[in-house]
């Protein structure tokens, strides 16, 4: 089992934090069970809402700033805000949804942190 130089960076792109060869995710954003290269059970490694927060924080930021950016440069009409922004915010949180999801995994497993469990001093 060859292991990765980087935990966090291997399962942003989606990949087993410890091998960096196996698939992270069975779908969009289940977890799978365990890595298919080296092994490694996921299921102590959940996310859950942890990446909705930051993800939260930069949409809101992005296209609070870009409506506000429009609206004094360009002066349109509110018909023009409604068909630019909910698709943009959507499609930017559905984006960035499995990266961050990845980054509290490979964070996670970096820190030896289970769900509601604190990592062994002694390791």
């Amino acid at each position: 089992m060859q292991k990765t130089d980087s935990p966090i960076l291997s399962s942003v792109f989606g990949r087993c934090p410890r091998c960096g060869g196996g698939h992270l995710f069975a779908g969009y954003l289940e977890v799978a069970r365990s890595c298919n290269a080296c092994g490694l059970d996921y299921t102590g490694h959940d996310a859950a809402d942890g990446p909705v927060v930051p993800i939260m924080l930069i949409v809101g930021f992005l296209s609070a700033v870009g409506a506000l950016w429009l609206e004094l440069t360009f002066h349109p009409s509110i018909w023009l805000h409604l068909i630019i922004w909910p698709p943009l915010i959507l499609l930017l949180s559905l984006a960035l949804l499995r990266p961050f999801k990845a980054l509290f995994i490979g964070a996670q497993f970096k820190l030896r942190a289970e769900g509601g469990k604190f990592p062994d001093k002694n390791l």
